[in-house]
Protein backbone atom coordinates (compact mmCIF):
# COMPACT_ATOMS: atom_id res chain seq x y z
CA UNK A 1 0.00 0.00 0.00
CA UNK A 2 1.07 3.11 -0.43
CA UNK A 3 1.45 6.16 2.21
CA UNK A 4 -1.25 8.52 0.71
CA UNK A 5 -3.13 10.06 3.70
CA UNK A 6 -6.19 8.18 4.06
CA UNK A 7 -9.67 9.43 3.49
CA UNK A 8 -12.14 9.86 5.91
CA UNK A 9 -16.03 8.60 5.63
CA UNK A 10 -18.40 7.66 7.93
CA UNK A 11 -20.23 4.35 7.09
CA UNK A 12 -23.78 3.31 7.35
CA UNK A 13 -23.68 -0.42 7.72
CA UNK A 14 -26.91 -1.00 9.26
CA UNK A 15 -28.69 -3.89 7.58
CA UNK A 16 -25.34 -4.49 5.63
CA UNK A 17 -23.38 -7.60 5.81
CA UNK A 18 -19.99 -7.25 7.72
CA UNK A 19 -17.56 -9.90 8.00
CA UNK A 20 -15.49 -10.32 11.14
CA UNK A 21 -12.57 -12.80 11.01
CA UNK A 22 -11.15 -13.84 14.22
CA UNK A 23 -12.99 -13.92 17.91
CA UNK A 24 -10.19 -12.89 19.97
CA UNK A 25 -10.42 -9.32 22.09
CA UNK A 26 -9.49 -7.24 19.33
CA UNK A 27 -13.04 -8.80 18.01
CA UNK A 28 -14.45 -8.39 21.51
CA UNK A 29 -13.80 -4.64 20.67
CA UNK A 30 -14.79 -3.89 17.64
CA UNK A 31 -17.92 -6.50 17.40
CA UNK A 32 -20.31 -3.78 19.88
CA UNK A 33 -19.41 -0.39 17.97
CA UNK A 34 -20.79 -2.68 14.64
CA UNK A 35 -23.80 -3.81 16.40
CA UNK A 36 -25.00 -0.61 17.11
CA UNK A 37 -24.28 0.54 13.67
CA UNK A 38 -26.73 -2.33 13.01
CA UNK A 39 -24.62 -4.38 10.52
CA UNK A 40 -25.19 -7.89 9.70
CA UNK A 41 -22.58 -9.56 11.36
CA UNK A 42 -20.76 -12.94 10.08
CA UNK A 43 -17.81 -13.74 12.77
CA UNK A 44 -16.10 -16.43 11.59
CA UNK A 45 -13.11 -17.68 14.00
CA UNK A 46 -11.91 -21.48 15.44
CA UNK A 47 -12.31 -20.27 18.94
CA UNK A 48 -14.00 -16.59 20.66
CA UNK A 49 -13.73 -15.53 23.56
CA UNK A 50 -16.64 -15.97 26.20
CA UNK A 51 -17.79 -12.15 25.82
CA UNK A 52 -18.49 -13.12 21.75
CA UNK A 53 -19.94 -16.31 22.57
CA UNK A 54 -22.69 -14.17 24.65
CA UNK A 55 -23.45 -12.44 21.65
CA UNK A 56 -24.68 -15.20 19.59
CA UNK A 57 -28.16 -13.97 19.36
CA UNK A 58 -27.20 -11.37 17.83
CA UNK A 59 -24.64 -11.58 15.27
CA UNK A 60 -23.72 -15.02 13.47
CA UNK A 61 -20.97 -17.03 14.28
CA UNK A 62 -18.86 -19.87 12.86
CA UNK A 63 -16.45 -21.50 14.28
CA UNK A 64 -14.23 -22.86 11.51
CA UNK A 65 -12.00 -21.58 8.94
CA UNK A 66 -11.99 -18.49 6.96
CA UNK A 67 -12.77 -18.88 3.30
CA UNK A 68 -12.63 -16.44 0.71
CA UNK A 69 -16.67 -16.84 0.25
CA UNK A 70 -17.31 -15.18 3.41
CA UNK A 71 -17.13 -12.49 1.78
CA UNK A 72 -19.26 -12.84 -0.38
CA UNK A 73 -22.03 -9.67 -0.86
CA UNK A 74 -20.11 -8.27 2.24
CA UNK A 75 -19.12 -4.36 2.16
CA UNK A 76 -16.71 -4.70 4.96
CA UNK A 77 -14.03 -6.52 6.73
CA UNK A 78 -12.35 -6.98 9.48
CA UNK A 79 -9.21 -9.46 9.76
CA UNK A 80 -8.42 -9.91 13.56
CA UNK A 81 -6.99 -12.77 14.05
CA UNK A 82 -3.33 -13.44 15.46
CA UNK A 83 -2.41 -15.49 12.41
CA UNK A 84 -0.90 -13.27 9.71
CA UNK A 85 -1.48 -15.32 6.99
CA UNK A 86 -5.42 -15.65 7.73
CA UNK A 87 -5.08 -11.76 7.84
CA UNK A 88 -3.16 -11.64 4.74
CA UNK A 89 -5.89 -13.93 3.10
CA UNK A 90 -8.58 -11.88 4.30
CA UNK A 91 -7.56 -8.86 3.17
CA UNK A 92 -6.75 -10.58 -0.22
CA UNK A 93 -10.10 -11.96 -0.79
CA UNK A 94 -11.27 -8.54 0.08
CA UNK A 95 -9.06 -6.62 -2.07
CA UNK A 96 -10.50 -9.10 -5.32
CA UNK A 97 -14.13 -7.72 -4.14
CA UNK A 98 -13.47 -4.72 -3.81
CA UNK A 99 -14.45 -4.43 -0.11
CA UNK A 100 -12.99 -2.23 2.23
CA UNK A 101 -10.91 -4.46 5.19
CA UNK A 102 -9.29 -3.11 7.98
CA UNK A 103 -6.23 -5.46 9.47
CA UNK A 104 -5.47 -5.80 12.99
CA UNK A 105 -1.85 -6.84 12.77
CA UNK A 106 -0.34 -4.28 9.78
CA UNK A 107 -2.65 -1.32 9.21
CA UNK A 108 -0.12 -0.99 6.59
CA UNK A 109 -1.55 -3.75 4.16
CA UNK A 110 -5.07 -2.87 4.86
CA UNK A 111 -7.16 -0.52 2.61
CA UNK A 112 -9.02 1.08 6.00
CA UNK A 113 -8.37 1.75 8.93
CA UNK A 114 -10.03 1.80 12.63
CA UNK A 115 -10.34 5.47 13.94
CA UNK A 116 -10.94 5.76 17.77
CA UNK A 117 -14.01 6.74 18.48
CA UNK A 118 -16.45 9.03 20.83
CA UNK A 119 -19.64 10.14 21.34
CA UNK A 120 -20.87 13.82 22.43
CA UNK A 121 -24.97 14.07 21.94
CA UNK A 122 -25.74 13.63 18.00
CA UNK A 123 -21.63 14.13 17.14
CA UNK A 124 -19.53 11.34 16.22
CA UNK A 125 -15.59 12.21 17.25
CA UNK A 126 -13.38 10.11 14.82
CA UNK A 127 -9.53 10.43 14.95
CA UNK A 128 -6.69 8.64 12.70
CA UNK A 129 -3.46 8.81 13.98
CA UNK A 130 -1.43 7.74 11.25
CA UNK A 131 -1.59 3.72 12.14
CA UNK A 132 -0.67 5.02 15.66
CA UNK A 133 -3.73 3.71 18.11
CA UNK A 134 -2.31 5.90 21.49
CA UNK A 135 -2.09 8.72 19.58
CA UNK A 136 -5.14 8.36 17.96
CA UNK A 137 -6.89 7.89 21.22
CA UNK A 138 -4.97 10.48 22.73
CA UNK A 139 -6.41 13.01 20.57
CA UNK A 140 -10.31 11.28 20.57
CA UNK A 141 -10.21 11.68 24.59
CA UNK A 142 -9.09 15.40 24.54
CA UNK A 143 -11.76 16.27 21.88
CA UNK A 144 -14.22 14.23 24.04
CA UNK A 145 -13.46 15.81 27.17
CA UNK A 146 -12.83 19.51 25.61
CA UNK A 147 -17.07 18.78 24.54
CA UNK A 148 -17.96 17.63 27.49
CA UNK A 149 -16.64 20.78 29.44
CA UNK A 150 -18.02 23.27 27.01
CA UNK A 151 -14.98 24.35 25.46
CA UNK A 152 -15.33 23.13 21.88
CA UNK A 153 -19.73 23.63 21.09
CA UNK A 154 -21.86 21.28 19.35
CA UNK A 155 -25.37 22.07 18.55
CA UNK A 156 -27.46 20.87 21.68
CA UNK A 157 -30.81 19.72 21.63
CA UNK A 158 -33.02 22.83 23.02
CA UNK A 159 -36.36 21.51 22.37
CA UNK A 160 -38.44 22.80 24.69
CA UNK A 161 -39.83 20.99 27.17
CA UNK A 162 -38.69 19.43 31.01
CA UNK A 163 -35.33 17.35 31.80
CA UNK A 164 -35.08 15.29 34.90
CA UNK A 165 -31.42 15.12 35.46
CA UNK A 166 -30.11 12.71 38.39
CA UNK A 167 -26.81 14.26 39.01
CA UNK A 168 -25.39 11.38 41.55
CA UNK A 169 -24.12 11.13 44.81
CA UNK A 170 -22.35 14.62 44.68
CA UNK A 171 -18.85 14.30 42.89
CA UNK A 172 -18.63 15.53 39.21
CA UNK A 173 -16.59 13.20 38.41
CA UNK A 174 -19.33 11.13 38.51
CA UNK A 175 -21.75 12.90 36.60
CA UNK A 176 -23.06 11.24 33.09
CA UNK A 177 -22.23 12.18 30.19
CA UNK A 178 -26.07 12.57 29.48
CA UNK A 179 -26.11 14.85 32.52
CA UNK A 180 -23.57 17.31 31.35
CA UNK A 181 -25.01 17.35 27.68
CA UNK A 182 -28.54 18.21 29.29
CA UNK A 183 -27.07 21.53 31.11
CA UNK A 184 -25.03 22.44 28.49
CA UNK A 185 -28.76 22.74 26.53
CA UNK A 186 -30.57 24.46 29.60
CA UNK A 187 -32.28 27.57 29.42
CA UNK A 188 -33.23 27.18 32.95
CA UNK A 189 -31.22 25.29 35.52
CA UNK A 190 -33.95 24.37 38.55
CA UNK A 191 -31.41 22.94 40.87
CA UNK A 192 -31.23 21.46 44.33
CA UNK A 193 -28.36 21.81 47.30
CA UNK A 194 -26.96 18.08 46.62
CA UNK A 195 -26.54 18.58 42.89
CA UNK A 196 -22.94 18.38 41.84
CA UNK A 197 -22.24 22.34 42.63
CA UNK A 198 -19.32 22.92 40.49
CA UNK A 199 -20.93 22.08 37.21
CA UNK A 200 -23.19 25.17 37.84
CA UNK A 201 -20.12 27.11 37.38
CA UNK A 202 -20.22 25.62 33.92
CA UNK A 203 -23.09 26.69 32.93
CA UNK A 204 -24.06 29.24 30.51
CA UNK A 205 -24.40 33.09 31.41
CA UNK A 206 -27.67 33.48 30.00
CA UNK A 207 -28.58 30.18 31.71
CA UNK A 208 -31.07 31.07 34.63
CA UNK A 209 -30.56 29.46 37.44
CA UNK A 210 -33.20 28.80 40.23
CA UNK A 211 -32.28 27.45 43.17
CA UNK A 212 -34.71 25.02 44.86
CA UNK A 213 -32.51 24.05 47.75
CA UNK A 214 -33.83 22.00 50.63
CA UNK A 215 -32.18 22.35 53.75
CA UNK A 216 -32.52 19.66 57.03
CA UNK A 217 -34.87 20.92 59.71
CA UNK A 218 -34.20 24.60 57.63
CA UNK A 219 -35.41 26.87 54.50
CA UNK A 220 -36.73 24.26 51.74
CA UNK A 221 -38.13 25.12 49.05
CA UNK A 222 -42.22 23.41 48.67
CA UNK A 223 -42.34 20.14 46.00
CA UNK A 224 -45.36 22.23 44.98
CA UNK A 225 -43.37 25.45 43.86
CA UNK A 226 -40.91 23.24 42.09
CA UNK A 227 -43.72 21.79 39.80
CA UNK A 228 -44.99 24.91 39.35
CA UNK A 229 -41.92 26.44 38.15
CA UNK A 230 -40.38 23.74 35.90
CA UNK A 231 -43.98 23.55 34.02
CA UNK A 232 -44.11 27.55 34.18
CA UNK A 233 -40.74 27.99 32.17
CA UNK A 234 -41.31 24.86 30.03
CA UNK A 235 -44.44 26.38 28.71
CA UNK A 236 -42.62 30.08 27.94
CA UNK A 237 -40.83 27.63 25.39
CA UNK A 238 -37.88 27.08 27.54
CA UNK A 239 -35.73 24.13 27.70
CA UNK A 240 -35.87 23.00 31.68
CA UNK A 241 -33.20 21.06 33.31
CA UNK A 242 -34.63 20.01 36.72
CA UNK A 243 -31.06 19.12 38.56
CA UNK A 244 -31.01 17.33 41.81
CA UNK A 245 -28.66 14.85 43.41
CA UNK A 246 -28.58 11.08 43.20
CA UNK A 247 -31.11 9.54 41.14
CA UNK A 248 -34.03 11.33 40.30
CA UNK A 249 -36.34 8.05 41.53
CA UNK A 250 -34.84 7.13 44.45
CA UNK A 251 -36.27 9.31 47.41
CA UNK A 252 -36.03 12.15 44.93
CA UNK A 253 -39.75 12.43 44.34
CA UNK A 254 -38.87 12.93 40.88
CA UNK A 255 -41.83 10.76 39.52
CA UNK A 256 -44.31 13.96 41.35
CA UNK A 257 -42.47 16.11 38.81
CA UNK A 258 -42.80 14.17 35.92
CA UNK A 259 -46.73 13.61 36.90
CA UNK A 260 -47.13 17.40 37.17
CA UNK A 261 -45.79 17.73 33.82
CA UNK A 262 -48.05 15.45 32.15
CA UNK A 263 -51.06 17.08 33.72
CA UNK A 264 -49.55 19.90 32.03
CA UNK A 265 -48.98 18.37 28.45
CA UNK A 266 -45.00 19.37 29.29
CA UNK A 267 -42.88 16.97 27.04
CA UNK A 268 -40.17 15.38 30.08
CA UNK A 269 -37.77 13.16 29.89
CA UNK A 270 -35.73 11.87 32.11
CA UNK A 271 -31.87 11.31 32.64
CA UNK A 272 -31.06 8.74 35.98
CA UNK A 273 -27.55 9.38 37.91
CA UNK A 274 -25.71 7.28 40.51
CA UNK A 275 -28.11 6.34 43.25
CA UNK A 276 -26.25 7.78 46.44
CA UNK A 277 -27.70 4.68 48.11
CA UNK A 278 -24.92 2.17 46.56
CA UNK A 279 -22.34 4.43 45.09
CA UNK A 280 -21.47 6.15 48.02
CA UNK A 281 -21.49 3.30 50.04
CA UNK A 282 -18.90 1.47 47.20
CA UNK A 283 -16.83 4.97 47.12
CA UNK A 284 -16.14 4.45 50.76
CA UNK A 285 -15.18 0.38 50.23
CA UNK A 286 -18.29 -0.62 51.37
CA UNK A 287 -20.16 -3.45 49.53
CA UNK A 288 -23.75 -3.27 49.86
CA UNK A 289 -23.73 -7.28 48.91
CA UNK A 290 -21.07 -9.64 49.43
CA UNK A 291 -20.97 -13.57 48.55
CA UNK A 292 -21.45 -15.62 51.50
CA UNK A 293 -22.71 -12.55 53.81
CA UNK A 294 -25.79 -11.41 52.18
CA UNK A 295 -28.50 -11.87 49.58
CA UNK A 296 -29.99 -8.76 49.64
CA UNK A 297 -29.78 -5.08 50.51
CA UNK A 298 -32.94 -2.64 51.31
CA UNK A 299 -32.81 0.97 50.73
CA UNK A 300 -34.99 3.04 53.22
CA UNK A 301 -35.78 6.35 53.92
CA UNK A 302 -35.26 7.73 57.44
CA UNK A 303 -37.10 10.72 57.54
CA UNK A 304 -39.78 9.73 59.78
CA UNK A 305 -38.64 7.50 62.64
CA UNK A 306 -40.12 4.43 63.36
CA UNK A 307 -43.48 4.40 65.32
CA UNK A 308 -44.51 7.90 62.82
CA UNK A 309 -48.41 7.76 62.13
CA UNK A 310 -47.48 8.77 58.36
CA UNK A 311 -44.40 5.93 58.46
CA UNK A 312 -44.81 3.37 55.49
CA UNK A 313 -42.01 1.13 56.97
CA UNK A 314 -42.49 -2.32 58.87
CA UNK A 315 -39.30 -1.78 60.88
CA UNK A 316 -40.35 -5.24 62.56
CA UNK A 317 -40.05 -6.92 59.07
CA UNK A 318 -36.59 -5.13 58.26
CA UNK A 319 -34.99 -6.49 61.49
CA UNK A 320 -36.04 -10.03 60.85
CA UNK A 321 -33.89 -9.98 57.31
CA UNK A 322 -30.61 -10.84 57.05
CA UNK A 323 -29.24 -8.41 54.79
CA UNK A 324 -27.83 -4.79 54.77
CA UNK A 325 -29.95 -1.89 55.51
CA UNK A 326 -29.03 1.46 53.68
CA UNK A 327 -30.54 4.88 55.42
CA UNK A 328 -31.22 7.76 53.78
CA UNK A 329 -32.41 10.74 55.18
CA UNK A 330 -31.79 9.43 58.66
CA UNK A 331 -29.20 11.35 60.61
CA UNK A 332 -32.15 12.67 62.83
CA UNK A 333 -33.82 9.20 63.01
CA UNK A 334 -31.11 6.84 63.07
CA UNK A 335 -31.35 6.31 67.14
CA UNK A 336 -34.70 5.79 67.27
CA UNK A 337 -34.58 3.20 63.81
CA UNK A 338 -31.46 1.57 65.50
CA UNK A 339 -33.74 0.63 68.93
CA UNK A 340 -36.35 -0.55 66.61
CA UNK A 341 -34.20 -3.11 65.08
CA UNK A 342 -32.56 -4.14 68.15
CA UNK A 343 -36.10 -4.50 69.59
CA UNK A 344 -37.28 -6.19 66.85
CA UNK A 345 -34.11 -8.81 66.85
CA UNK A 346 -31.55 -7.58 65.45
CA UNK A 347 -27.70 -7.80 67.29
CA UNK A 348 -27.11 -4.50 69.01
CA UNK A 349 -23.77 -5.75 68.09
CA UNK A 350 -24.69 -5.09 64.31
CA UNK A 351 -22.11 -2.85 62.55
CA UNK A 352 -22.91 -0.06 61.20
CA UNK A 353 -21.18 2.39 59.05
CA UNK A 354 -22.02 5.92 58.22
CA UNK A 355 -20.48 7.99 55.38
CA UNK A 356 -20.88 11.79 55.38
CA UNK A 357 -19.96 13.96 52.21
CA UNK A 358 -19.95 10.92 50.45
CA UNK A 359 -17.55 11.15 47.18
CA UNK A 360 -17.06 13.98 48.23
CA UNK A 361 -13.17 15.68 49.34
CA UNK A 362 -14.36 16.15 52.95
CA UNK A 363 -16.04 12.68 52.86
CA UNK A 364 -15.04 10.80 56.09
CA UNK A 365 -17.04 7.30 57.68
CA UNK A 366 -17.70 6.48 61.57
CA UNK A 367 -18.15 3.42 62.19
CA UNK A 368 -20.45 2.05 64.85
CA UNK A 369 -22.79 -0.69 65.77
CA UNK A 370 -26.48 -0.44 66.49
CA UNK A 371 -26.08 -0.44 70.07
CA UNK A 372 -23.91 3.37 70.25
CA UNK A 373 -24.64 4.79 67.16
CA UNK A 374 -26.51 7.78 68.65
CA UNK A 375 -23.15 8.67 71.31
CA UNK A 376 -20.92 8.18 68.08
CA UNK A 377 -23.46 10.60 66.12
CA UNK A 378 -23.24 12.91 68.73
CA UNK A 379 -19.11 12.11 69.52
CA UNK A 380 -18.45 12.56 65.75
CA UNK A 381 -20.99 15.27 64.66
CA UNK A 382 -22.27 13.62 62.20
CA UNK A 383 -24.38 15.83 60.16
CA UNK A 384 -26.44 15.34 56.65
CA UNK A 385 -25.66 14.50 53.73
CA UNK A 386 -25.11 10.70 55.14
CA UNK A 387 -25.75 7.56 54.32
CA UNK A 388 -25.93 5.05 56.90
CA UNK A 389 -24.76 1.16 56.15
CA UNK A 390 -25.90 -1.46 58.45
CA UNK A 391 -25.01 -5.18 58.26
CA UNK A 392 -22.04 -7.66 58.42
CA UNK A 393 -21.02 -6.07 54.88
CA UNK A 394 -19.98 -3.59 57.18
CA UNK A 395 -17.46 -5.71 58.99
CA UNK A 396 -16.30 -6.97 55.67
CA UNK A 397 -15.25 -3.81 54.64
CA UNK A 398 -13.49 -3.43 58.24
CA UNK A 399 -12.16 -6.63 59.88
CA UNK A 400 -10.04 -4.64 62.03
CA UNK A 401 -12.48 -2.84 63.66
CA UNK A 402 -15.12 -5.79 63.49
CA UNK A 403 -12.94 -8.96 64.01
CA UNK A 404 -15.55 -12.16 62.79
CA UNK A 405 -14.03 -15.66 64.02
Amino acid sequence: MSDFVPYPSGLRLAGRKVVVVGGGHVAQRRVPALIAAGADILLVSRAVTPSIEGLANEITIELREFTPADLDEAWYAIAATDDRETNAAVAAAAEERRIFCVRSDDAREASAWTPATGRHGTVTVAVLGDREPRQSATIRDEIMTALREGVITSTPDRTPGVVLVGGGPGSPDLVTIAARNALSSADVVVADRLAPRELLDELSPDTELIDVAKLPRGRSATQEFINEVIVERAKQGKRVVRFKGGDNFVFGRGYEEVIACRAAGVPVEVIPGLSSSISVPARAGIPVTHRGVTHEFSVISGHLPPGHAESLVNWSAVAQMQGTVVLLMAVQTAASIAAALVEHGRDPATPVAIVMDGTMPEERTVLTTLATIEADIAANDVRPPAIIVIGEVVAVAHPERFPRG
